[in-house]
This record gives structure tokens, C-alpha cells and sequence, in this order.
């Protein structure tokens, strides 16, 4: 039976090494015999020739072929082919020797090592001059909070000087024109969620109202077209180019670095954000916006990490900033797409249907650059403060199961939250109770009814408005009964 053969090892580079050291030290006593022994010879033939004798030699050696009768060709072909054909026949053997085929390997695998080390110096050399930092802007974006100035002192501390103070802000310096109510439901919407949505006619200044708060801020708005190509994260945060070994980094990315580093309030705009499907580009974010503890919201922005990345970002990823808002505007028409109902729940909505005619503001009213701890504080004092009356609680659960019965539509706990925040919020910007909650419940509870088919529906929309006025009070809920009013019509 044949003997198997065991397989043969994978050289590493530390054992061609050594066995490299091992073969050129051989070699190398190998080259000093031979040069010894044809030094010795060398120096025989020089010590003969010097004492006369070497001619004497090589005369007995021709006197010795001659009297045998040997031919000169004889004595050249054994003198001179026979050497070389022998040398010829040793060098051969030693080639096809096992030994030798180690030296040549050795020698091969060497050779191979040194090209590999050489390539992977002049790759990494190559990657230290060209792809240091793959982000721009971002490692130039400082991470700790900087130098701010001083807030002017509000009256109290309250929200309602707040608000005052911001429409008399944009009335004056910016000649935008914003009721009461639209602007306490603006600030109340900022205390309870971080998704805003500005919907309304073209030209009612949806826009501009969240330009003039970040004015009134100190801290400029984001202004973020949206495009119709949009489809995912990378749309907002930017992407990694391959070809160019650098990031390309959008202005959203930028805002939300420098948000994680500072305490003031960041406000990002998507303007026309249903332009393309809010669903797939913003999937991420409202995913995140979710997580009840902000430190645990983190965005993938590559999926590795260099030692040159900006200092902000951790394992390739930014966090997302609770101190920065994201505020759609929408417009409904043939162009646009419809906003889902995930989306609508977890925002908060404010309807400019109309522009608010000119009022005389403060031309000399300053900014004030709250911080997001300041508003946050403000914001928990007015819902620590007012809570939801136990009568409207009563009434919010009768209407529950009215709006079961005839739509088999109800509230979630998402809204019930939202619900008492809002009002508390709101009342704390100077408003009323039911005026806030006739607010809220026409844009997130009866919103839902547009997912019905209403034209069947005439009958028990024509009920729910007669039953808003008997739960509530002759003449009130009047935006909740305009909109059972509006789509009875449809």
C-alpha cells in the first residue's frame, strides 16, 4: 500500500525567513570552501611556476604521452571536455537534487514576500496622502458648545410672554403677519413633538413662520428642498463615493453635528416634503424619534470607522439631536403625495388656510436666543402646571365611544398623550382649554375620517356634529363642526 502523504504546511513569512537564513548560510560556507580550495590550488601553481618547476612538469607530462603514443587530441579532450562534461553532469544532479528545489523556493517565496511588503507600503502611503479625512466640513465643525449670548429676560419665565414676544418679533422686523392662535399653536406643537406639519394654501406663509422663529431664536433655520427622487436615508445624510474616497456631506448632516454640540434650538425645514413619499426617506427618523430616551437614537452614517472621523460621530454613526426639530411643509395637489397616517400621528399639524391681515409690531423688539434646556423647562412648567380638566377627561372618553360606534375610529395612547400635552402647553401660551381642544381633535381624531368613504357616511356626519354641540355646549368645537360640515359635502 502506498504511503499517504501528509500535506504540506503553509509556509508563514517568519518561516521562509528563517529557512532563507538557514539556506544562505550554507551557501555561504559552501562559496568559502570552494574559494579555499581554489586559492590552495591557485597558490600551488604560482609556488611552482616561481621555482622553475612547473615547465620541468608539464614536459614529463608530454615526455609520458608521447612514449605511450597518445595523440594531442586526446590529451585536450581529456584534459579539457572531460572536466567540463563532469562539471556539466554535477551541476545537472544538483539541480534536480531536493535541496536545491528547497534553495529555489526559498529564494522564490523571499522574492514574494519582499514584492507583497512593497505593494502594501506603497498602498498604505498612498491612502495617507490622498484619503486622511474623508470628511470635509464636519472635522471643522467644533464639538463642544460654544459662547452665547445672553436671553433677554422674559416676563415670568412664561410661555405667553414668549409667544407675544416672537409675533410682535415677526410683525416687526420681518413684516410677517401671524394671528394669536397660530402662533400658540405653533409653540405648543414644538413642546410636544419634534415632527411638525405646516399645511395650507400657497402663499400663507407656512415657510416663512418657522424662518421667522429661528430669527426670533438667533439660530437660523435649515431650509432643506426636498426632491422628487427621493427615496432614503442617504437623501438626507449624504453618502460615502467610492471613486473619490471622500463623504459626500449634505447640509442636514452638517446642522445635526453642530446640534449635538451646542444647547441652543435647531429648527430643519423640508420644504414640500410630500413631494416624494415621506414614508421612505424619513422611514429612519420617525422610527427613532419614537425611542422614549434620546441618547439611544443613532443614525448609520458609514458602516466602518477611520481614526480620522470626526470626533462626533460614534462607530460611523451620528446621534440623532433632541434639540433639533423637523418641520414639513405641505402642499395638496395633483403633484404631491399623500401623507400616510403613521406620519400624521406622530406629528403634529397646523392648518394656514388664510393670511393674517397687518397689525403694528415692535420695530425695536429683540431676539431672544432661548436655549432647548430653557424651553424645555418652560414647556414642563406649563404641563406640570394645568393639567386636563376631569370633565373634558369624561367628555374625551364619551366621544371615544361615539366615534367607535358610528366610524370605528378611536384614540390611541400616542394622541391621548398629545392631546393632554398640547392643551396644557397651549393654555400655558395664553390660550383656552376647549379652544386647544377643539384644535387638536379636528387635526389628529377627525383627520382619520378622510381614510373613510365618506359619501356613504352623510347620515352619521350630520350626527356627529349635532353630538360635538350636545357633549360640549351650544356654539362650540367650531373648527371640529366645519370639518364634519366640509366632508359631508364631499
Amino acid at each position: 500500500m502506498a504511503k499517504r502523504r501528509s500535506p504540506e504546511k503553509i509556509p508563514t513569512p517568519n518561516s521562509i525567513r528563517r529557512r532563507a537564513r538557514r539556506h544562505n548560510i550554507v551557501s555561504v560556507i559552501l562559496l568559502v570552501a570552494v574559494i579555499l580550495a581554489g586559492g590552495s590550488l591557485l597558490a600551488v601553481v604560482i609556488y611552482l611556476q616561481s621555482q622553475g618547476l612547473l615547465s620541468d612538469i608539464f614536459t614529463l607530462i608530454e615526455a609520458f604521452f608521447v612514449a605511450k603514443g597518445i595523440d594531442s587530441f586526446l590529451i585536450v579532450f581529456w584534459l579539457l571536455v572531460i572536466p567540463l562534461l563532469l562539471l556539466f553532469i554535477l551541476v545537472a544532479n544538483i539541480l534536480r537534487r531536493r535541496k536545491f528545489a528547497h534553495y529555489r523556493k526559498t529564494w522564490e517565496d523571499t522574492f514574494r514576500i519582499a514584492i507583497e511588503e512593497e505593494r502594501l507600503a506603497y498602498e498604505a502611503k498612498r491612502e495617507r496622502e490622498e484619503h486622511t479625512k474623508r470628511f470635509g466640513t464636519l472635522n471643522e465643525i467644533a464639538c463642544g458648545e460654544g459662547p452665547r449670548a445672553a436671553a433677554p429676560a422674559l416676563e415670568e419665565g412664561s410661555l405667553r410672554a414668549l409667544c407675544t414676544r416672537f409675533r410682535m418679533f415677526a410683525a416687526g422686523k420681518l413684516h410677517l403677519y401671524y394671528t394669536e392662535a397660530q402662533v400658540r399653536e405653533f409653540v405648543a406643537s414644538l413642546a410636544v413633538s419634534h415632527i411638525l406639519i405646516l399645511q395650507g394654501m400657497s402663499g400663507t406663509g407656512k415657510t416663512s413662520l418657522t424662518y421667522a422663529f429661528g430669527e426670533f431664536l438667533g439660530n437660523p433655520a435649515t431650509i432643506i428642498p426636498v426632491q422628487p427622487m427621493w427615496k432614503e436615508r442617504s437623501d438626507l445624510l449624504g453618502y460615502y463615493n467610492e471613486f473619490t474616497k471622500k463623504y459626500n456631506e449634505t447640509p442636514l448632516l452638517r446642522k445635526m453635528y453642530e446640534a449635538n454640540g451646542s444647547g441652543a434650538i435647531y429648527i430643519t425645514v423640508l420644504d414640500e416634503m410630500n413631494i416624494a413619499r415621506v414614508e421612505y426617506y424619513f422611514a429612519e427618523f420617525l422610527s427613532l424619534l419614537e425611542i422614549p430616551d434620546p441618547q439611544m437614537r443613532y443614525l448609520e452614517v458609514v458602516t466602518d470607522t477611520w481614526k480620522d472621523d470626526p470626533a462626533g460621530l460614534k462607530d460611523g454613526r451620528i446621534k440623532l439631536p433632541e434639540n433639533m426639530w423637523f418641520v414639513g411643509t405641505v402642499n395638496n395637489d395633483d403633484s404631491t403625495f399623500a401623507i400616510s397616517d403613521k406620519v400624521y400621528d406622530r406629528a403634529m399639524i397646523i392648518d394656514l388656510e388664510t393670511r393674517t391681515a397687518p397689525f403694528g409690531g415692535g420695530e425695536t423688539e429683540p431676539a431672544v436666543p432661548l436655549s432647548y434646556a430653557e424651553f424645555t423647562a418652560l414647556a414642563a412648567q406649563a404641563q406640570a402646571g394645568y393639567e386636563l380638566t376631569r370633565r373634558n377627561e369624561r367628555r374625551l372618553r364619551e366621544l371615544d365611544e361615539f366615534l367607535i360606534s358610528k366610524f370605528q375610529i378611536t384614540f390611541g395612547n400616542r394622541i391621548m398623550r398629545q392631546i393632554r400635552n398640547y392643551i396644557s402647553v397651549y393654555v400655558g401660551c395664553g390660550g383656552e382649554e376647549l379652544e386647544a381642544l377643539d384644535d387638536i381633535l379636528c387635526k389628529k381624531v377627525l383627520r382619520k375620517l378622510a381614510y373613510k368613504d365618506l359619501s356613504l357616511m352623510r347620515k352619521q356626519l350630520r350626527e356627529t356634529s349635532a353630538y360635538f354641540e350636545t357633549l360640549f355646549g351650544a356654539g362650540s368645537m367650531p373648527r371640529c363642526r366645519e370639518y364634519l360640515a366640509r366632508v359631508a359635502k364631499l
